[in-house]
C-alpha cells in the first residue's frame, strides 16, 4: 500500500492493514518491514490487543494443522531423502502436468499434433528469442532449477530424431536487435517453423508493467517474416 501511495509511512500501513483483516506480510529479507510497526500502533491505541489475537489466532491454527509444531518423527516428510528429486515418478508426473496444461487456440488443417514418427529425415526450424534460453522460460516467484533439467523448445525438438535448426534471430525478449537475414535463412529450408515468442520477467513482473499489449521490439516483425 506504501508503494501504491495509498498510505504514507509504515506505521500507517500496519494500522490500515491490521484493521482490514490482514494479518500475514510479504517481507521476505526486509529486516524493518511494516509489521515491525504493530507494538507502535498498539501503544498509539490506533489497534487493539483483541484484534491482533484475532489476527494470529488463524496464522497458528494453520501452522499446527500443518504439523509445524510436531516431532520429526510425526512428519512423513522428514523420511525424504534427494533420491527422490527428479525420480523417474515425479519427472513422469510433471511431463502430464506440462501436457495437460497447453491450451491449444487453433489448428488450421490438422497441423498438430506433431509426431515423431513423422518427423523422422524433416527439416524443422525453431527459432524467437524464447527457443533456446533457459532463463527467459520462467516467470515471476519461479523456483531456481537445476540446468540440466530444463528442456527448451529447442532441446527438445532435436530429442525426435528430427534435423532442427536454430536462431533465436534476437537475443533476448525486448528483441532491439533483430537479425532479419539470418531467421530466412534458416526458416527457408525448413519443412516446419515452430516460432517462440513473449515476453518473460525482463518485459512484465511484478512492478514492471507494460503500456500496451504488443510483442515486445521486433518479435512481430520477426513472427511475420517467419509466417511470409
Amino acid at each position: 500500500m506504501l508503494g501504491h501511495h495509498y498510505t504514507h509511512s509504515f506505521l500507517e500501513t500496519a494500522v490500515a492493514s491490521v484493521n482490514a483483516g490482514c494479518n500475514l506480510e510479504l517481507s521476505y529479507g526486509m529486516r524493518n518491514n511494516v509489521f515491525m510497526r504493530i507494538p507502535e500502533a498498539l501503544a498509539m491505541g490506533n489497534i487493539t490487543l483483541q484484534m491482533l489475537r484475532d489476527r494470529v489466532r488463524p496464522l497458528f491454527y494453520t501452522r499446527m494443522r500443518l504439523g509445524e509444531f510436531d516431532p520429526p518423527a510425526m512428519n512423513p516428510y522428514s523420511s525424504l531423502d534427494l533420491s527422490v528429486v527428479q525420480s523417474p515418478e515425479h519427472r513422469n508426473l510433471s511431463l502430464e502436468a506440462a501436457v495437460k496444461s497447453f491450451v491449444l487456440l487453433k489448428n488450421v488443417r490438422g497441423t498438430l499434433p506433431l509426431r515423431a514418427q513423422d518427423l523422422s529425415g524433416q527439416h524443422l526450424a525453431v527459432v524467437g528469442p524464447f527457443a533456446d534460453n533457459p532463463r527467459v522460460l520462467f516467470g515471476d516467484y519461479a523456483p531456481v532449477p537445476d540446468p540440466q533439467y530444463i528442456y527448451t523448445p529447442r532441446r527438445g525438438l532435436e530429442m525426435l530424431g528430427a534435423n532442427v535448426s536454430f536462431t533465436a534471430g534476437c537475443s533476448e525478449p525486448r528483441c532491439k536487435l533483430y537479425s532479419r537475414a539470418e531467421l530466412l535463412r534458416v526458416v527457408r529450408a525448413a519443412a516446419v517453423v515452430l516460432v517462440c515468442l513473449g515476453t518473460g520477467v525482463d518485459v512484465e513482473t511484478e512492478a514492471k508493467d507494460r503500456s500496451d499489449l504488443s510483442l515486445p521490439g521486433h518479435q512481430l516483425e520477426l513472427l511475420q517474416d517467419a509466417v511470409q
